[in-house]
């Protein structure tokens, strides 16, 4: 059977590499249902030589021997080009760019089955999932979405996106420690999707790959992979995505 090709899009102050590189034990755990491409983000996030890293996203600054620079998907801050999740803010910065870049990525390295997404990123895909419902993007034709550490953005310009619940099939994945994004920002995203399945976790602000998740995932993506195989005629009888999963 042929794993399902999911787009991955990594968090603020992250890039393909460095993500890569961070989700190498998601990658083994479903190493059979899965192949990630990780793609950059288009907005190089500037860091003072004398200024420590911010723990902006805990955990994701780029590995050592990464050559790619921090990136992020939109800043909130237009005037000092940063971001924080929490900031309320009338406007943003870099947006159209970075839903260009994913636009062009599709094209050239789609199509695509599923979107993951992770902290800044998974609000990226949230709101890449609302443009595709709309059909304000065609190129984009995702089958399922998986959000971790996602949120709804504080941005004004941005509330349309979570204006009708999204259709999408979607996994949300958050951990109860999470001091980057707390897990009530996370459950502030799920009435954005219609009947969203749940993933707890009791740790924090990474993308959870212990064994104990396996069945989790899983069960989520087969539907994706059972579909993939079958012949078209019978795609009518696709069973509902209703459930809610906790761990």
């Amino acid at each position: 059977m042929a794993p399902l090709r999911v787009l991955c899009i990594h968090g603020y102050r992250q890039n393909g590499s460095s993500f890569r590189e961070k989700t190498g034990a998601l990658r083994k755990l479903l190493k059979k249902q899965l192949e990630l491409v990780y793609i950059t983000a288009p907005l190089t996030v500037q860091t003072a030589a004398t200024e420590e890293v911010p723990n902006e996203e805990n955990n994701s600054v780029p590995a050592p021997g990464g050559n790619e620079e921090p990136r992020g998907w939109w800043f909130s801050d237009i005037q000092a080009r940063n971001f924080n999740a929490q900031q309320r803010c009338e406007a943003s910065l870099g947006l159209d760019e970075s839903i260009s870049a994913v636009r062009e990525a599709v094209k050239a390295q789609g199509p695509f089955d599923g979107v993951l997404g992770f902290s800044q990123g998974a609000a990226f895909v949230a709101m890449l999932c609302s443009l595709q419902e709309k059909k304000l993007e065609l190129e984009l034709d995702f089958r399922f979405a998986i959000l971790v550490a996602g949120f709804r953005s504080a941005c004004e310009e941005h509330q349309k996106f979570y204006d009708t619940p999204l259709q999408i099939p979607s996994l949300h994945v958050f951990g109860l420690e999470d001091r980057v994004i707390p897990d009530s920002m996370s459950r502030d995203l799920l009435p954005s999707f219609q009947d969203p399945q749940v993933l707890i976790h009791p740790g924090g602000h990474f993308v959870p790959a212990a064994a104990a998740h396996r069945q989790t995932y899983q069960d989520f993506l087969k539907q994706f992979q059972f579909y993939l195989n079958i012949k078209p005629s019978t795609a009518s009888s696709r069973p509902s995505t209703s459930c809610a999963i906790n761990m």
